[in-house]
């Protein structure tokens, strides 16, 4: 019976890498604030919670819709507090698996998220600010309106667009650095 027996025959060493010679690339650590960290996960919900804030306080009043800016603040406002949960959700799910949000394309989908409704944001709070200065000292009407529930209103509308900057600033710099 004939049976062939192993043979162990010289190989060699593969050619050095450029990893090999000069060190693993080391990736860069998700800094707090990015997708998929606890920062982030804070900063989602101060979005959402100071937009909820800024929706309610102008819808509890009867004569937001004399003005468009205040309901062009309420629709922004709005889309801002469902991008914001969204989002929020997401970074939850990415916490409690332990998985990175540092794909291309998730990346590129929240920067561009972020830049659409913080600017959209960001522009019906100036309105609704320049309405509620109009209304409050140049036509001195506060006693027929709720210049308090706007003045209240675009205050967190304001506050939601410095807590979305952040986040927007994160994935943007993390988007420019792939």
């Amino acid at each position: 019976m004939s049976v062939s027996r192993p043979a162990v025959h010289p190989v060699e060493a593969p050619p050095l890498t450029e990893a090999a010679v000069h060190g693993p690339r080391v990736r860069m650590k998700d800094v707090q604030g990015m997708p998929g960290t606890k920062g982030g996960l804070f900063l989602r919900l101060s979005q959402f919670v100071f937009a909820i804030i800024s929706v309610s306080v102008m819808a509890t009043t009867s004569d937001f819709r004399s003005a468009t800016a205040f309901s062009y603040l309420v629709l922004a406002v709005g889309l801002q507090s469902l991008w914001s949960l969204s989002l929020a959700f997401v970074d939850i799910y990415a916490l409690l698996v332990k998985r990175s949000l540092r794909n291309y394309k998730a990346i590129c989908l929240f920067t561009i998220g972020d830049g659409i409704t913080s600017t959209l944001t960001f522009a019906a709070a100036c309105a609704s600010a320049g309405i509620t200065v109009l209304i409050g000292n140049d036509l001195d009407k506060c006693a027929l309106n709720h210049c308090t529930g706007f003045e209240t209103a675009t205050a967190m509308a304001f506050i939601s667009w410095f807590a979305i900057s952040p986040s927007f600033l994160m994935n943007f710099w993390s988007l420019a650095s792939h």
